[in-house]
């Protein structure tokens, strides 16, 4: 398809790649499902045992680590995460879905882009590509999906056209 072709098919131009604030925001609705998450997954260890757990432990730091990768993991699988769906953004990798190697390397490294205080996800701010450190190292990039452009046939009353009034003639 030549370039012309695809500027004036939306569904195939090339994807515009997520900027920062997009991103900060869909990690705040995340965050906050991930709080939840979190609760649920501290119930299932400290209601069987009768007791409270020591958030210092170190097993049980990893088991929520692991509680938050599972979710990442799965999402990024999938194309999105909640907050992701809500912001129209979507995640791209080499293969389809991303293996799970690239999202438990993608998890770290975003661990990692966090603990320097945010710096690896400034740097998107300076990449042509916007890309922050974690889209380096696991070979991913987050993408603005345009809103509306669903597969062909999938649209409510595709086909049908509106009156004054709204409803489908």
């Amino acid at each position: 398809m030549s370039s012309e072709a695809a500027q004036s098919d939306p569904v195939n131009a090339p994807a515009k790649p997520c900027g920062l604030p997009r991103r900060l925001i869909a990690m705040s609705y995340d965050g906050l499902l991930l709080i939840g998450l979190w609760m649920i997954a501290a119930a299932v260890v400290v209601i069987p045992l009768g007791s409270e757990v020591d958030a210092s432990n170190p097993y049980f730091q990893l088991y929520l680590a692991g509680v938050a990768w599972a979710y990442f993991a799965i999402s990024w699988r999938g194309g999105q995460t909640l907050g992701m769906k809500a912001w129209h953004v979507r995640i791209e990798g080499q293969a389809k879905p991303i293996p799970w190697l690239t999202t438990v390397v993608r998890f770290v490294v975003a661990l990692a882009s966090l603990g320097t205080l945010g710096l690896g996800f400034a740097w998107s701010l300076f990449h042509p590509q916007s890309k922050t450190w974690h889209d380096l190292a696991s070979g991913t990039r987050l993408v603005v999906k345009k809103a509306g452009l669903e597969k062909k046939g999938k649209g409510k009353g595709e086909g049908k056209v509106k009156g004054e009034t709204g409803e489908a003639q």
